[in-house]
């Protein structure tokens, strides 16, 4: 078993390197951002940004997550040629109609957004990069299901890269704005993808399976409601926003959502890994074993995450924004806890596609999206972006908890409950009394640093566990010992 949790590590640790760059950079033009970019402006990018997400949503079809399942059914190179080929000529083709579509309609989407038809440009070009990362996105798959990490990453960094610098030469040296950010986000996404085009030609070429194709769909379809499902949990409370408060206050909930977002870095870097992964212990005995190790000590990590994320969020928001944006530090912990929620959810899923049990899985998201919008259209008139951030956060946890039933109905595994509790029950109570307490910087770092031992009073760690911490304190003191000191 720790061999296995060790690849995954090992998997998810360089997957998370990418987005760790991406992330990094993505916070470090926070004052790219906020200096050339009213709330307004970062309001419709985000917007445009939920509305790509809930498009490709449907677009997709749920053939992203057919082709992980699929692809592992057989070992032979010429079956998994065709999952590669007919998941790769499908997206290519839906996802050219939903550029065709978009542009044509872009006047009318940009009345509904925004009320006004001038920001018909905005949203065609918002397509633009719809379509392009359906496609990079299908192309990357395939280095995850090889298990191939490192190959993965160097596409993330070219990536990454030239976003970066072509978004600050269109947003600083042409002062494009928000045209310049949309832009600026599928211009590296599109000079990968034609070089990943070129690698895989010989793999690709021409042919779609039909056959294949509607057992894919089979499979795949149930997800698409749960998919939307997520989708209002994730993004709704943009538009929402909009219509209940305004683009400024989307803007500053946006920033927070940014911040926030260090624990989405980790989840991400998970989430990449964690499918191929999953499905490759092909026995369920060992399956059994290792997936309640994954769920404790991943909500362990992010626990301690958004505990951090929470009770430094006053100073991380200084740091990073102008005055203006400094209200955004409200939603920080509620949206750090509410994506320790969706990791559980993440790993528990798993075990409903394991036995291919997929067609409920929209019950469980979809009875927490109705959470989530009846909250927000009861709290975001009364506390705006908080109310928003406090209404995902409840909503998660209610998928979290429907999901731990639905997958035990159907893939009974032995989760360690009571130590889960106890790693995300410390961790929000440490950060509400920071929180509440108003504390200095200093106390902030106390409580994030104390978060471990907080855990030892509720039996928390095994005695496997606590010896091998006992051995990494023994050689951290030997190490420590034998620096030779200083005269």
């Amino acid at each position: 078993m720790l061999g296995q949790l060790s690849r995954l590590a090992r998997h998810s640790a360089v997957y998370g390197l990418g987005g760790i760059v991406s992330r990094v950079l993505a916070v470090l033009l926070l004052p790219l951002y906020t200096s050339y970019l009213t709330p307004g402006d970062y309001g419709r990018v985000e917007t445009l940004i939920a509305l790509s997400a809930v498009i490709v949503t449907f677009a997709r079809g749920a053939i992203s997550t057919a082709f992980f399942r699929f692809w592992f059914d057989g070992p032979d190179e010429a079956y998994r040629r065709r999952v590669l080929r007919t998941s790769f000529w499908f997206t290519l083709g839906v996802a050219t109609a939903c550029l065709a579509l978009g542009v044509l309609l872009s006047r009318p989407l940009a009345r509904l957004l925004f009320e006004d038809p001038g920001d018909a440009t905005l949203v065609a070009l918002a397509f633009v990069g719809l379509w392009a990362q359906m496609n990079y996105e299908q192309l990357t798959a395939v280095f995850r299901v090889e298990e191939r990490s490192t190959a993965f990453l160097l596409a993330t960094l070219a990536n990454v890269l030239i976003t970066i610098g072509a978004t600050v030469a269109l947003v600083v040296g042409l002062g494009l704005r928000a045209e310049g950010v949309i832009v600026g986000s599928f211009i590296g996404t599109l000079s990968v993808y034609v070089v990943l085009l070129a690698w895989r030609r010989e793999q690709l070429g021409l042919g779609l399976d039909r056959d294949l194709l509607v057992r894919m769909h089979r499979f795949g379809l149930p997800l698409v409601p749960s998919a939307f499902a997520l989708w209002a949990l994730t993004f709704s409370d943009r538009f929402l926003l909009v219509e209940l408060a305004d683009e400024a206050e989307v803007g500053l909930y946006s920033i927070g959502v940014r911040v926030a977002s260090g624990l989405v870095l980790v989840l991400t870097a998970f989430r990449m890994a964690w499918p191929a992964f999953a499905y490759s212990i092909t026995d369920d005995d060992e399956a059994r074993r290792v997936y309640p190790y994954v769920l404790t000590y991943l909500l362990v990590l992010l626990s301690w995450l958004a505990l951090a994320l929470g009770v430094l969020a006053p100073w991380i928001v200084e740091l990073l924004t102008t005055p203006a944006y400094q209200a955004a530090e409200d939603v920080v912990a509620p949206l750090a806890f509410g994506g320790v929620a969706f990791a559980g959810y993440t790993v528990l899923a798993i075990g409903v596609g394991r036995a291919r049990r997929t067609g409920l899985n929209w019950t469980v998201t979809g009875l927490a999206a109705v959470v989530n919008v009846l909250l927000n259209l009861v709290l975001i008139p009364r506390h705006g972006m908080l109310g928003a951030a406090a209404s995902g956060a409840v909503a998660f946890a209610v998928m979290f908890g429907g999901m731990a039933l639905r997958a035990q109905r159907v893939f009974p595994v032995p989760y360690q409950w009571g130590r889960v509790t106890a790693a995300v029950g410390t961790a929000v109570a440490l950060c509400a009394v920071g929180r509440a307490a108003g504390v200095p910087l200093v106390v902030a770092g106390a409580l994030v640093v104390a978060y471990p031992v907080a855990l030892v009073p509720f039996g928390f760690f095994e005695e496997r566990e606590r010896r091998r911490l006992a051995a990494l304190r023994d050689r951290l003191r030997h190490a420590v010992a034998r620096r030779p000191r200083r005269a």
